[in-house]
């Protein structure tokens, strides 16, 4: 019978084995970032090392561990792991390696940065803008005027332009890999997305809706968000411009399908230019954020990614960051064309009759 006074000899021998062959716990340097040049800086995550600072400044209460135990990351550590992510979408194994932590670090590092910047979107992302709606206006008024030679002398006969725009709106697809539940629900072009709503003016993204599958029609997808609702009740007195994905409405003015000679087919050319910089965004938020040319994430995350991309985005554009040279390469839209509303072709032949 062993002594109860004594410990068991066994215990002593593990304990005795398990120092003997404990190794030494290694930890790999951490990156300072700012330490880096501007241009590795945008190459990598996109961003200077003003802005790196200011987003670290709006974030750091939401994104900020509660302990530094075991050398937890620091918030701008957090940042920029996340902005890795978002700026060259790879694997995460390979942010990994980059950053020198963790897979599993990475992922809860792009996790917490993408629920604060979501946290951001009502203030970042605002209709009709955050300039005064007249500053809008005369900007995407401006457009028409930037036509080449021949054109530009044409609408400037005509009035010059479209009145009263506020914005521009489009959808485009986001891939994604194939959900657990309803993987039979792919786009037109038999691959799984997100079929995101992108309105903006300026480059500005004033309004997003970034929650359907890549299914759903377009026209659904603005009939049914607040947006829509919002002009419904009168709140505005400008309308959109938008593609023929969508039916004519008073507040959502899309080209002619077949165009008579003179004042219509003007139209067509000024809506066709001036819709161009909603396209320009989304080519502009694609190539800065290379994450969304596939997430392989949930749907659920792959909508919060998206939405905090544009938010970057807006970010971005407001201090003047640069970006990486776009590339649409969106494919005209082959869905259904939806039918048109009495007057909504009424506005448009109206403003057709007198600006063109």
């Amino acid at each position: 019978m062993d002594c109860p006074f004594i410990r068991n000899p066994i215990d002593v021998e593990a304990v005795i084995i398990r120092n003997a062959l404990r190794r030494e716990r290694i930890f790999r340097p951490r990156l300072d970032i700012l330490s880096f040049p501007e241009e590795y800086l945008f190459e990598r995550y996109r961003f200077s090392s003003n802005t790196i600072i200011y987003l670290n400044h709006i974030l750091r209460p939401y994104i900020t561990n509660l302990t530094h135990r075991g050398r937890a990351l620091t918030s701008e550590q957090t940042l920029s792991i996340a902005l890795r992510f978002f700026a060259n979408g790879s694997f995460l194994y390979n942010i990994s390696v980059a950053e020198h932590i963790g897979k599993a670090t990475v992922c809860r590092a792009v996790r917490k940065v993408t629920l604060a910047l979501k946290r951001l979107l009502p203030v970042m992302v605002v209709f009709p803008g955050h300039k005064p709606v007249a500053t809008n206006v005369e900007i995407i008024y401006s457009v028409i005027l930037s036509y080449e030679s021949g054109v530009s002398s044409l609408i400037s006969c005509h009035f010059a332009g479209l009145p009263n725009v506020m914005g521009c709106i489009d959808g485009t697809q986001i891939p994604i890999t194939a959900p657990a539940e309803n993987e039979a629900d792919v786009n037109r072009k038999f691959f799984h997305s997100i079929n995101v709503q992108i309105c903006d003016a300026a480059c500005i993204v004033t309004n997003v809706e970034a929650k359907w599958p890549g299914s759903v029609h377009d026209s659904r997808i603005y009939r049914e968000c607040r947006l829509s609702n919002r002009f419904a009740r009168g709140e505005f007195d400008g309308y959109l411009l938008g593609d023929r994905g969508y039916p004519c409405q008073p507040s959502l003015l899309t080209p002619y399908p077949d165009p008579e000679p003179g004042p219509q087919q003007r139209f067509n050319v000024a809506h066709c230019r001036t819709r161009a910089q909603v396209e320009m965004t989304v080519g502009i938020l694609k190539s800065r954020f290379q994450c969304l040319q596939k997430l392989r994430v949930t749907p659920e995350r792959a909508c919060d990614i998206i939405v905090a991309c544009v938010v970057l985005h807006n970010i971005a554009i407001i201090r003047g960051e640069q970006h990486p040279a776009v590339q649409i390469n969106d494919p005209a839209d082959d869905h259904p064309i939806p039918a048109d509303i009495q007057d909504g072709r009424a506005a448009r032949d109206l403003i057709a009759r007198n600006y063109f």
